[in-house]
């Protein structure tokens, strides 16, 4: 597969070196010499220097053959721009990033498909997402939807006093009658290699485990692993950014929001644009201001600001006063490679969900839906069955799936089903994976 990346930011040089693990033919195009450079010394791709918005640069970099065309540039404009250029002169399938939601809102009624855009992708509205997300399973560390929530994905690190702590996977299963729930990938505490549960893996105090769930499947898992499950209304966000008004938008119908923001002219915006939020102007890292705000009755705390050192010791302060659920957005990669052992909840990176949400298109099969597992290598798939797929009509136990691969749950009528051996896959079913990279081949050649 021929694939053009524009733009050699975090989120560029993070496709692009996930494509060329995969010897993908990739070509990256930046006007900046010094990432280039960087991205040539590191990675095994071929790079050009120049503006993506440039016909002949897009020439040069034979746009005519390419199968994909991602532009992931700082610049919203040159994005949009360059993709159009891109489909004109050839490429297959074009992905822009944006920064306006409102783009992404409005997308069917615009029609950007008529320009040339195929897919839009917003960093700020998937962060957003993902922190609604993980305030409503507060519990967990990590967290995804399949198809509106028919199957979840939850992560979560076990402790002494969770019931399946020296069980093996077989006999957990047993403690319970109707098992809504499946373990789908383990690391152990102090390994950075991540395993692919059998019935006989056994479970271990500060596992980081995560789960397929289906309906019912969260309060299951809160028993067996002796978590408490806490309901959240206080709210205070810190930073009004693009994605703190983002997030404090989407959750102040639900949530009661406290929005600290350091920019006396924005935080009056703000005040204006979310009549249903509390928008305090001052400085969060403040510790005296976040007392004052009364953040021991937080019950949880999301820093948002535009630096990662700052949401993270804020959120470190908010966790020593008492909130259940910090979460913290972080630009260094090193830092989210760190959240278990820092003592925050969650770490999130906008520019890695970006890359995972446009890294489904690059998929062989007939992949819907795909994120990569926080800090593992292990990926999350969701597969189309055709009727032509090698796995229709066959039951699990009969599939010859290597063991770095395991089928989680399968979504049929909109429903979520946790799929055990004697379940029969039929055309139309939707069929959630989780594998390592050494058995993605594998597992896509199961669904062509």
């Amino acid at each position: 597969m021929k694939i053009i990346i524009a733009g050699a930011g975090e989120v560029g040089f993070h496709l692009a070196k996930l494509l060329s693990y995969e010897s993908q033919e990739i070509t990256l195009i930046d006007r900046d010499k010094e990432s280039l450079a960087y991205a040539d010394n590191h990675l095994d791709i071929k790079v050009i220097k120049g503006d993506s918005t440039s016909i002949s640069v897009l020439k040069d970099a034979r746009i005519i053959n390419s199968d994909l065309f991602i532009s992931v540039t700082s610049s919203e404009t040159s994005n949009i721009t360059s993709c159009v250029l891109a489909k004109q002169l050839g490429a297959k399938r074009t992905i822009a990033r944006i920064s306006n939601p409102e783009f992404i809102n409005n997308k069917e009624e615009v029609g950007f498909t008529k320009f040339g855009i195929d897919e839009l992708i917003s960093p700020e509205s998937l962060a957003a997402s993902e922190i609604e997300l993980l305030l409503s399973q507060s519990v967990f560390n990590d967290s995804y939807e399949f198809e509106d929530g028919a199957l979840t994905m939850l992560g979560l690190s076990l402790s002494n006093d969770a019931k399946i702590v020296n069980k093996s996977v077989k006999a957990a299963a047993k403690l319970l009658s109707d098992i809504h729930f499946m373990p789908i990938a383990i690391q152990r505490l102090g390994s950075h290699s991540t395993i692919i549960p059998r019935g006989d893996t056994i479970f271990y105090d500060g596992d980081r485990v995560v789960f397929i769930t289906s309906k019912g499947g969260d309060e299951e898992l809160c028993k067996l692993t002796g978590k408490q499950k806490t309901e959240i209304k206080n709210v205070m966000i810190l930073g009004g950014g693009k994605i703190g008004f983002k997030t404090a938008s989407d959750l102040s119908q639900n949530f009661n929001i406290k929005l600290v923001e350091k920019i006396k002219d924005r935080a009056f915006d703000l005040a204006e644009q979310l009549p249903n939020s509390l928008i305090i102007h001052g400085d969060g890292r403040n510790v005296d201001l976040l007392e004052e705000e009364n953040i021991k009755d937080m019950d949880a705390f999301i820093s948002v600001t535009g630096n990662s050192e700052t949401n993270i010791m804020s959120c470190l302060v908010a966790k020593s006063k008492g909130v259940k659920k910090t979460i913290a957005l972080v630009e260094n990669m090193d830092y989210y490679e760190l959240s278990h052992s820092i003592g925050i909840d969650t770490l999130i990176n906008k520019k890695l969900l970006a890359a995972n949400s446009i890294f489904r298109y690059i998929r062989r099969g007939e992949v819907v839906a795909m994120t990569k597992l926080s800090n593992t290598e292990a990926e999350l798939l969701e597969f189309f069955v055709k009727p032509t797929s090698k796995i229709c009509n066959r039951y699990i136990k009969e599939i010859e799936f290597p063991l770095s691969a395991i089928i989680g749950g399968v979504i049929r009528n909109e429903g979520g089903i946790i799929a055990l051996g004697d379940f029969k896959i039929v055309s139309g079913d939707r069929v959630v994976v989780c594998c390592l990279p050494q058995s993605i081949k594998k597992v896509e050649s199961y669904f062509d």
